[in-house]
């Protein structure tokens, strides 16, 4: 055949076929490569563990690729210990008696292979926001929203607002909103039919779990699937049951071609129900069996009461105050449902501020409204029901401390693609009414502002939350460098693992507590030094950095770092507080490091 010809002949459907695959591959290929470029762009500007999360999971991380097993140096707060002081306080301790442990474990390969640097701990978590973004797109072509649509939503989460700066970091976002992402999306395709689709969700959900405790909240969508259709066989059978042998017969001929009767084959069944919850259990049951031998329990800080029965989130940082169920009631009915009420409010904020950017979220609710019946978002429908509702009557005074958005990170993806839904349909209400709008073209121009304006709030973001970062690692570094510590020292401070993760000193919290038990825990724990830092300071302890008070167990100011002019710190009682003061504890006998305090 001639050239002329075969350039002639039409294409075969297996070379059309074959081609529209390799493009679709080289599209997801390069949505992860553009993801992974902007986790590593927006992780220069702050390349370290940013908060205490961060470096808890680091820490263990370097502790399991040792060989050192789930322990860590350092306590980053008494929560890890029973949430009481112990009579001997010890360090290293016994790891994840709170905080769950895939975000270490993702990291122990590539500390084999890069070593134990800050990037072997965060490339895990890079290569997971990636993901994200291939994912939103396939999450939209599942849906039938278009090639378009899906790439607009993909743009979204490639910088993903106020949020961004926080997919970089080595801590649960990126890897629970994979995670938790992967399950619905199982789910869905479950309850269409595939079975080993909703097999698999089962994994997924105990992963989740394993990255956060309420990823067990994502098994709410599976139970609710399976659930429909035991009750739509049994409401059939329990139909047919009174009719006519003859009519009953055409029921159930009936009933098998279009498989909603007694005698249908189930789309879910108990089959992969089963294999569902028992992938779950091999995931969760070898961790509940540690935490059981090594704790007593499953779940050691709930047992505790210093997570469930907290009345105020700093009551998570006492070692002192009385949390059980007693405590939490006796607050009274009135104080009760305004503190569920301002913790679902406080979620609702968080979210719709940081990855919306508060401009998205009327448009989701649009794009929500308009698919509240698609089999492709019930499950998130559901789940984002379930985890505001649970967190709201269980953990309302957690929600505005991080938990709303490393949780709800997981409905980020799907709202998104929501909201591109929703802003083409505002855009064709408005097109209804001015006829010389061009309602296609209009709908890509907004869409395309929105994401502009959602990269420029990233931007913004990234430049905030780590401006208050590098703060603060400054002013540490001005102290150590004026009165350094050596590493076998102890010290308490505002953030143990920070200064374990710059100078690898072992160090314990401040308590939220008195004076005196403050001194406490210094005295059992062998601590020498005190750092007090203004934006973190514990009440008791404000007389001190301000200079108003001085126990007799400290020292005078050996390192101070000024009060920075015109922060916006620099009024009330703290108002001549330094930022950040380092002094010397004296409680061992013939300490006499104290003896120059005034």
């Amino acid at each position: 055949m001639s050239l002329t010809a075969a350039a002639a002949s039409p294409a075969r459907p297996g070379t059309v076929a074959t081609s529209r695959a390799r493009a679709d591959g080289l599209l997801l290929a390069g949505l992860f490569l553009a993801g992974l470029i902007a986790r590593v762009v927006f992780a220069l500007p702050f390349f370290a563990p940013g908060y205490p999360d961060s470096v808890y999971y680091l820490a263990i991380a370097r502790e399991l690729a040792a060989g050192h097993g789930f322990t860590i140096p350092f306590i980053w707060s008494f929560v890890d210990v029973g949430g009481h002081l112990p009579a001997v306080g010890t360090l290293p301790i016994a790891s994840n008696q709170h905080w769950m442990p895939l975000a270490s474990i993702v990291q122990v390969p590539f500390i084999w292979l890069l070593g134990p640097t800050y990037l072997a701990s965060a490339l895990p978590f890079w290569i997971l926001g990636a993901l994200a973004v291939p994912m939103t797109y396939l999450l939209g072509i599942d849906a039938g929203l278009g090639r378009r649509s899906s790439l607009f939503a993909a743009a979204l989460m490639l910088v993903p607002a106020a949020a961004t700066p926080f997919l970089s970091q080595p801590d649960n976002f990126s890897l629970y909103m994979v995670l938790a992402v992967g399950a619905l999306w199982l789910c869905v395709r479950g309850a269409a039919g595939e079975r080993r689709a909703f097999a698999l969700g089962g994994l997924f959900v105990g992963l989740a779990m394993l990255a956060r405790t309420d990823g067990v909240l994502l098994g709410v969508p599976f139970v609710v699937a399976f659930g429909q259709e035991q009750w739509r066989r049994w409401r059939s059978r329990q139909g047919s049951s009174g009719l006519g042998s003859a009519a009953q017969g055409t029921a159930s001929r009936q009933s098998g071609v279009n498989g909603s009767g007694a005698g249908a084959r189930a789309t879910i069944g108990w089959a992969a129900a089963l294999a569902c919850f028992g992938l779950f259990l091999v995931v969760m049951v070898p961790w509940w069996i540690r935490d059981q031998a090594l704790f007593g329990s499953i779940s050691p800080s709930s047992s505790s009461g210093r997570i469930l029965w907290i009345t105020t989130y700093n009551e998570q940082f006492s070692v002192s105050a009385v949390t059980s169920p007693a405590t939490f009631f006796a607050q009274g009915v009135g104080p009760l449902l305004a503190s569920r009420i301002g913790g679902l409010v406080a979620a609702i904020q968080v979210l719709a501020g940081d990855p919306l950017g508060f401009f998205l979220l009327p448009f989701c609710l649009i794009g929500a409204w308009i698919h509240r019946r698609s089999p492709a978002f019930r499950p998130w429908l559901i789940y984002g029901i379930t985890f505001f509702v649970f967190s709201a009557l269980v953990f309302a005074v957690h929600l505005p401390f991080g938990m709303a958005l490393h949780s709800g990170m997981a409905l980020v993806p799907q709202a998104y693609l929501l909201s591109v839904v929703g802003i083409a349909a505002a855009v064709r209400w408005v097109a209804d009414r001015r006829p010389n709008w061009d309602a296609p073209r209009a709908a890509r121009n907004f869409t395309v502002i929105a994401i502009g304006v959602a990269w420029a709030l990233g931007v913004f973001g990234t430049w905030k939350v780590t401006s208050v970062w590098s703060t603060d690692t400054a002013n540490r570094e001005s102290l150590m460098a004026a009165h350094p510590i050596a590493a076998s020292d102890r010290l308490m401070s505002p953030d143990p693992g920070a200064y374990w993760y710059r100078w690898g000193i072992a160090g314990i919290p401040i308590p939220y507590d008195s004076l005196s038990v403050v001194e406490t825990a210094a005295a059992r724990y062998g601590v020498r030094w005190l750092i007090l830092e203004k934006p973190y300071v514990v009440p008791s302890l404000e007389p001190v950095l301000a200079g108003t008070i001085h126990p007799s167990w400290l020292s005078a100011p050996l390192a101070v770092v000024p009060a920075a002019v015109g922060s916006g710190s620099d009024t009330g009682p703290l108002a001549a507080a330094p930022e950040a003061a380092l002094y010397a504890v004296c409680l061992a006998p013939g300490d006499t490091r104290c003896g120059a305090a005034p």
